[in-house]
């Protein structure tokens, strides 16, 4: 492999890892404008082992902003991210996947509270009384490809392995 191609690979590798970074910001921060940015034109996305659906990226959106309204406090920790690049005679190619394995602590709404409201009350330090109360982690595979905007995310698979719900309790 030559400079360059080294230099691209670990450039590809750096943009991929900012695209992974940016699917949890965007959906912890419920920017479905980003979410949707994150995508190819036929991007899809699978969250059935979540007790979710599969379908085009547009299509999860919706899902996605309607379902965390149940949870105001959101928080995806993306870890262990592997990415494997494909190359063509030696150079970069196209395509990558990614497997990471996640964690994501969330705070369920109290269901006689409007939706989409986060707790107002904090601790003395400006963070939310309540501590999360739902739990869940497992493994995401990504493929992502390198189009005319930069790499975007062709799938999204979620692999749930567990989850764990409790009552909230002051933090």
């Amino acid at each position: 492999m030559t400079q360059r191609a080294e230099h691209s690979t670990v450039m590809d590798r750096l943009a991929i890892d900012d695209l992974v970074t940016d699917y949890a910001i965007a959906v912890d921060d419920g920017d479905w404008a980003a979410y949707r940015h994150l995508f190819t034109k036929d991007g899809r996305a699978d969250y059935r082992s979540a007790g979710g659906i599969e379908g085009g990226w547009e299509e999860i959106a919706a899902w996605l902003a309607e379902m965390m309204r149940h949870f105001p406090v959101r928080q995806h920790l993306i870890v262990n991210r592997r990415i494997t690049l494909d190359s063509r005679d030696g150079a970069p190619g196209d395509t990558a996947t990614v497997r990471a394995d996640y964690l994501n602590p969330m705070l369920l709404a109290d269901p006689s509270a409007p939706p989409a409201t986060a707790p107002t009350s904090t601790d003395p330090h400006g963070h939310a009384a309540l501590a999360p109360n739902y739990t869940c982690a497992g493994r995401y595979d990504f493929a992502a490809h390198r189009t005319a905007d930069g790499w975007r995310l062709a799938e999204v698979v979620v692999h749930e392995r567990w989850r764990q719900i409790g009552p909230a309790k002051k933090a």
